[in-house]
């Protein structure tokens, strides 16, 4: 079984009138490697005729972003030439890569009819040979998104990236990373392998889970060791909802600077001399 090394809080740092949670990085955490920042919008009620989400347009080099909508819509636009309406139990992959302008706001229809509105955005760290790759998007909504119902029923597995003993996810991604959304009704009960070289990202959005022995609440990111290969959660009395992942850490240098994420110093100064110079795509209002 795997140990805990800490259990970090995460840190309540609203922006504008939009709630917001951020476990990483934290004054206690830099990153899980490749895993590189996490921030949970919500969960809270719009009302009729509201802003929506803050998050205009913005560059990004260097990582990806995965954009998981439990309430809520998102819409996304970006210098690639796509557009999408994301809403509730829909994921968005957006490879940066070498460069790319994107915003994500609320849709016309939300910021007009308003209601509940729960979205989290992590991170994930490219390695140095696909720091430039080419950007992508994909958007899927939540039928799109193949799940496992384990336990009786009593624990649904979203399958967003990498397989779950054979079964294929949503994403095919660049780097090898695995990435779930995991739903517990009261006691539902999973034992989950991952290989001991793999750091564990794992994230309690809702409800309470015993990890390992550990019991643990709602806003916490667990950071465990790397000395074993089960992890044994169980729900407690409430339902629970789990962001869960492992990978290959990459072990390179990370120089992250504002939306860029590269390995050195040089490459973050060539990161904003080229989006001043316009490579990164024209911004079409």
């Amino acid at each position: 079984m795997r140990t805990i090394k800490k259990i970090h809080r995460a840190a309540y740092s609203p922006i504008a009138d939009l709630k917001t949670y951020s476990p990483l990085p934290s004054r206690t955490l830099d990153q899980v490697d490749p895993f590189l920042f996490l921030n949970h919008h919500g969960p809270q009620t719009y009302k009729p005729r509201n802003n929506g989400l803050p998050f205009g347009p913005h560059p990004h080099r260097g990582m990806e972003t995965v954009t998981f909508i439990l309430e809520g819509d998102i819409m996304h636009k970006d210098s690639g030439g796509h557009e999408s309406v994301i809403t509730a139990g829909g994921v968005q992959w957006m490879t940066a890569g070498r460069g790319l302008i994107h915003a994500e706001v609320s849709s016309q229809e939300f910021k007009q009819t308003g209601g509940p509105l729960e979205i989290l955005q992590l991170w994930l760290n490219l390695p140095a040979r696909l720091k430039m790759t080419e950007p992508r998007y994909i958007g899927l909504q939540k039928e799109d998104i193949p799940s496992l119902s384990l336990d009786e029923g009593k624990v649904t597995v979203n399958l967003i990236a990498g397989e779950w003993e054979g079964h294929k996810p949503a994403f095919e991604t660049l780097s090898e990373v695995q990435l779930n959304t995991i739903f517990f009704q009261p006691g539902g009960e999973i034992t989950v392998n991952v290989p001991a070289a793999h750091n564990i990202f794992f994230y309690i959005i809702r409800g309470q889970l015993t990890v390992n022995g550990q019991t643990v609440d709602a806003l916490n990111l667990v950071e465990f060791n790397n000395d074993g290969d089960a992890l044994r959660i169980q729900a407690g009395p409430a339902e629970s909802v789990l962001l869960f992942g492992h990978a290959q850490p990459f072990d390179e240098p990370v120089v992250a600077q504002g939306p860029f994420v590269m390995n050195t110093e040089e490459e973050i100064h060539q990161a904003y001399d080229d989006y001043r110079r316009g490579k990164f795509g024209q911004w079409q209002h």
